[in-house]
């Protein structure tokens, strides 16, 4: 049965993913990948969220547990699309927007998780 909260789950982030993208690429002309630092950023804030939701109700209810972490939040955080484009800025001479893409992502999201599951 959880298979079927992660598949949920999944889609749910997935398209909250695509409308993300779709509504910065109507909207924002910078070269920084804002869209997938803004999904992966959200992603973190909304798995915190579930964890600290959980543990301070003591909620047992694993299944919705799961379809919100490991579906929801899996299906609209981005690994791949944030590697991709950080190679495509490295090819396209973008050193150091990609870089700062790295750096950024990365720090902000292990910082987020970290002060806020204290």
């Amino acid at each position: 049965m959880s298979w079927l909260f992660v598949f949920v789950g999944g889609g749910l982030g997935s398209l909250l993913r695509y409308s993300l993208s779709v509504f910065l690429l109507k909207n924002w002309e910078g070269s920084f990948p804002l869209a997938t630092f803004i999904s992966n950023v959200l992603s973190c804030l909304i798995l915190i969220f579930v964890v600290l939701f959980y543990e301070h109700f003591q909620i047992n209810s694993r299944l919705f547990r799961i379809g919100l972490m490991v579906g929801f939040c899996g299906g609209f955080s981005t690994f791949s699309t944030f590697s991709y484009e950080t190679v495509i800025l490295i090819k396209n001479g973008n050193h150091l927007v990609a870089a700062g893409n790295v750096i950024l992502s990365v720090a902000v999201c292990l910082i987020l998780i970290y002060k806020l599951t204290k």
